[in-house]
């Protein structure tokens, strides 16, 4: 089968002298809010590593995130004030939030006045609308205040946002490094892609087909078999000419589905579609809940596989080598259409516990983990829902690109 031809290893943070030296790092700090204070952390705890080593080597850490989407305009709603709070307290000093843009005379100001050790957060990135834009004026205004760009942003590494791809650009000959989550996310998903222990897996779930048909035609000839779950599926059903009744389809994905339901033999891989259902009239109705097998009759919603779907998916996760899983399988926020994505958790989290090595990507199949209190059951849960598809259909990500490669590297 052909390989993934992962990105190459880049530069790392540990890599390049940092003491007295002004670092931008561009982290993922779009952290869940409730209130106006951080419901779930997780991301800030995520680049701590990289953060902290700058500031124990001496480095001046300038630190740069996105929040939420402010469509280029200040939203006091979805500032960064909670994020310097909580990375205050992380890493034990000081967080200077400078300015209320992230380009202005505050931040300049803030990050000239610096000293060793010192960690100033700019406001969010999207309050700009040049940062969306990828524009190179705004890039340049960035790239002034750093002596080092470190990319810490693995979840956002797949866009071409200015702070990711022209900010780079922007710095010459000053070092473009990744951080220490970066390369871990890429060497992990980078190795375990291009020479995967077999069987090789993958399990894919969601609700939207348009953007997971392009990773389903990449693993065609890459992986031994895929289960379809989740929303997703009633379009393949569609196409292989199951009646899903009332299901979701995507009517315009219809064709791209049944073609590559028809290159899947000749490449050796097999689809799994569910073979039962749980269905409803409505999510809102659980009267009405029925396990329909086969076809779904008119005017009922399937919601989550069946049993025997989860029997059977489980039975390919248990006797697998490498499980890639990224989607729920049906709607898991809401009993009892929760059933299948915990059957599919737990038969990962015990062949993960058998040895096989198994990869999460994605902010649902995550929720679902910590629901199903299997968050630490898996070998690698990657921060990067949208960058870990991209990967998975072999798609260059353009903040991983500009990078500098890792010394002795040939590319």
């Amino acid at each position: 089968m052909p390989p993934y031809n992962a990105p190459t290893v880049k530069r790392t943070i540990e890599q390049v002298e940092v003491a007295g030296a002004r670092v931008l790092m561009r982290a993922d700090l779009n952290v869940p809010l409730d209130g106006g204070a951080i419901a779930d952390d997780q991301r800030i705890r995520a680049a701590l590593a990289s953060m902290q080593h700058v500031v124990d080597a001496g480095g001046r850490l300038v630190v740069m995130s996105h929040m939420g989407r402010p469509g280029g305009r200040q939203d006091p709603a979805l500032g960064l004030a909670p994020v310097a709070m909580r990375l205050s307290e992380l890493l034990d000093r000081p967080v200077l939030l400078a300015g209320d843009m992230p380009v202005c005379d505050a931040a300049a100001e803030a990050v000239s006045a610096m000293a060793d050790g010192d960690v100033v957060l700019l406001e969010n990135l999207r309050f700009d609308p040049r940062e969306q834009l990828g524009d190179d004026g705004f890039a340049a205004a960035l790239a002034a205040m750093g002596d080092v760009y470190c990319n810490e942003a693995f979840g956002a590494a797949h866009r071409s946002d200015a702070s990711l791809v022209a900010l780079p650009q922007a710095m010459g000959q000053r070092p473009r490094v990744s951080g220490l989550l970066l390369a871990r996310e890429l060497r992990f998903l980078g190795e375990a892609l291009d020479d995967p222990t077999r069987p090789f897996i993958a399990v894919l779930g969601g609700i939207k087909v348009a953007d997971k048909l392009g990773v389903v035609e990449h693993l065609v000839g890459r992986v031994d078999c895929v289960l379809v779950g989740g929303a997703m599926a009633y379009t393949f059903l569609a196409a292989s000419g199951v009646d899903v009744g009332a299901s979701g389809v995507e009517a315009t994905c219809v064709d791209d589905a049944r073609a590559i339901l028809e290159a899947a033999p000749a490449g050796g891989t097999r689809i799994l579609l569910p073979q039962d259902h749980v269905t409803a009239t409505s999510v809102d109705n659980p009267t009405s809940i029925e396990t329909c097998a086969g076809a779904i009759g008119a005017g009922r919603v399937g919601l989550d596989i069946g049993p025997a779907s989860a029997t059977a998916f489980a039975a390919e996760v248990a006797a697998a080598g490498t499980i890639v899983w990224n989607g729920p399988m049906g709607m898991f926020e809401v009993p009892p259409f929760d059933a299948g994505t915990a059957a599919v958790a737990h038969a990962v989290a015990a062949a993960t516990v058998r040895g096989a090595t198994s990869i999460v990507g994605g902010g649902d199949s995550a929720a679902a983990l910590v629901q199903q209190g299997l968050l630490d059951a898996v070998t690698h849960l990657s921060t990067g829902g949208g960058a870990c598809l991209a990967m998975l259909q072999g798609v260059s990500l353009p903040g991983v690109e500009v990078l500098d490669d890792a010394p002795g590297d040939n590319g």
